[in-house]
């Protein structure tokens, strides 16, 4: 059963701070958190990780960047990281997270969505790159959130709920 996840990138204000908002909305019951390998600790997410998460009606203003510390990978029950140099280095730098630690676009190739390949950073760069890092995260957090919510129980909430329907009908 999967509790806790634990989403890494670099430095811990572009796209592990969006992946964590986003899998949030889809597993109400398993803690996600984030944190970097290299973090700028105590930065905010970058203004433009801000403005795409808001137009998804998603607040990550309050997040701190926090750096990858050893009590963080020992409560995870699972690891996403962005890049494969990020997946070695955790798994070389705490050795009892092995076989722990997937890549969040590692399963994407099975639904056809992606290649399974890196996520980029857009740190520093335009927000067409942000876009699509970002569009790469989404379709890894719905991949994971619904291989997480079968072996976790957990509830997935659809990626876009649609706010002015009703209730279903019986």
């Amino acid at each position: 059963m999967i509790k806790r996840v634990l989403v890494v990138c670099a430095g811990n204000v572009c796209r592990s701070p969006m992946a964590e908002a986003l899998f949030a909305q889809r597993l109400g019951t398993v803690t996600v958190e984030s944190a970097g390998i290299t973090a700028m600790i105590g930065h905010s997410a970058d203004p433009m990780a801000v403005t795409l998460m808001r137009e998804r009606g998603l607040d990550v203003r309050p997040h701190r960047a926090r750096q990858l510390v050893t009590w963080m990978a020992a409560t995870a029950d699972l690891v996403l990281v962005m890049d494969r140099l990020q997946k070695q280095f955790i798994e070389q730098r705490f050795a009892t997270l092995y076989g722990r630690v997937y890549r969040l676009g590692e399963f994407s190739t099975l639904s056809g969505h992606m290649d399974g390949s890196d996520i980029p950073d857009p740190y520093r760069k335009d927000r067409a790159a942000f876009e699509e890092s970002l569009s790469l995260i989404e379709v890894g957090v719905d991949v994971w959130s619904a291989r997480i919510a079968s072996v976790s129980g957990a509830a997935s909430v659809p990626p876009v709920p649609d706010s002015d329907a009703g209730p279903s009908a019986p």
